[in-house]
């Protein structure tokens, strides 16, 4: 009987949680004013020249294809061990970077005598270049998977982001870093390649914003009954299809992850949901954004969900043909759009 009662109080517990972290949720309460001037006020954006970048998207579909077959299939798996494939991935995303006019820069560091390598490139912000957003995606994949979802979307989607904001004049400080050894057996540990990078940040004294996680950004369904949930009663507050993307965030960083919703949807209308909560629900700190919570920053995770969706997750069917590059050129647009509001004023 008392266990009974100790469930059920925390189902409510959690249930109140996930009410509370829903945006548009009428129970929420409103952004206080610290809140709302942590970042640049998003009305203040001119809307027709967000919504003029999927005039590009044919460009950016192809582009995405294009980096997902790089590294999903003339690369491969990217396993830590797989020291060759990691750096024919550093090569590949470097030279892409430099391209767009970017110098690229690297933090190594070494884990069992090996050296692992962060890529980063900044866009310094113009008039308040002390400011710093963080866009990141992880490159190294499960041993043995291609990682076409996981994770070579959304390295394509960190570098087109690069791209189209490379000539544009931004106020804040814009980092795009693409991290290693994500995946297990560092998960969770300090030599993940985010953990060791947000660690530098702090220990610079960096003024870092909030941090935007790409993590697996291209499986869409739209077959009924194809989204899972890590709790029974959210089927009923979300969609039971794979046809959105999602936003993820601890309940500190629930006003960066408004924020970053409110632009998202004024650049695209591919529907988007989102959840701030505890990281105890299973899944919710399953990526590189949970190395920025470690160091007190607000971050936020955009994702297809993963296993609650895509059922190639950690497979060898985890390939670039399962993927949908419309929608993902849609979350590229979108996050553009919410990169612009968050660091133009």
């Amino acid at each position: 009987m008392k266990l009974a009662i100790t469930v059920s109080f925390l189902a409510g517990i959690l249930l109140a949680v996930f009410l509370f972290g829903c945006e548009d949720n009428p129970l929420s309460p409103p952004l206080n004013n610290k809140e709302k001037g942590r970042f640049s006020d998003i009305n203040e954006i001119n809307v027709d020249e967000i919504r003029g970048t999927p005039g590009m998207k044919p460009d950016i579909e192809n582009n995405l294809k294009k980096t997902v077959k790089v590294l999903a299939r003339e690369i491969g798996s990217r396993g830590y061990l797989q020291t060759d494939a990691l750096n024919k991935t550093i090569e590949y995303i470097s030279s892409e970077l430099r391209s767009y006019g970017y110098a690229v820069l690297d933090q190594p560091y070494d884990y069992r005598g090996t050296t692992y390598r962060n890529i980063f490139v900044e866009k310094k912000g113009l008039t308040e270049p002390e400011k710093i957003l963080i866009v990141g995606a992880h490159y190294d994949t499960v041993t043995g998977t291609p990682g076409a979802d996981d994770n070579a979307s959304a390295v394509a989607g960190l570098l087109e982001l690069a791209r189209l904001l490379a000539d544009k004049p931004l106020n804040r400080t814009v980092q795009f870093v693409a991290f290693t050894l994500e995946e297990p057996p560092l998960f969770r540990s300090r030599f993940m390649g985010s953990y060791v990078y947000a660690g530098s940040l702090r220990d610079a004294g960096r003024d870092v914003e909030g941090m935007i996680c790409l993590e697996m950004i291209g499986y869409f369904t739209d077959e009924p009954g194809s989204q899972f949930f890590p709790l029974p009663f959210m089927r009923w507050l979300y969609p039971d299809k794979g046809d959105f993307i999602m936003f993820v965030s601890n309940i500190k960083s629930r006003g960066l992850l408004n924020r970053v919703k409110g632009g998202f949807k004024k650049g695209t209308d591919l529907p988007v949901e989102s959840l701030s909560t505890l990281s105890i629900v299973p899944g919710v700190d399953f990526s590189d954004h949970r190395s920025f919570w470690k160091f007190g920053y607000n971050a936020l995770m955009v994702t297809d969900t993963a296993f609650y969706r895509n059922p190639q997750y950690h497979g060898a069917g985890d390939v670039p043909e399962i993927l949908d590059y419309k929608r993902m050129a849609d979350v590229v647009i979108g996050l553009k759009s919410a990169i612009e509001e968050l660091t133009i004023k």
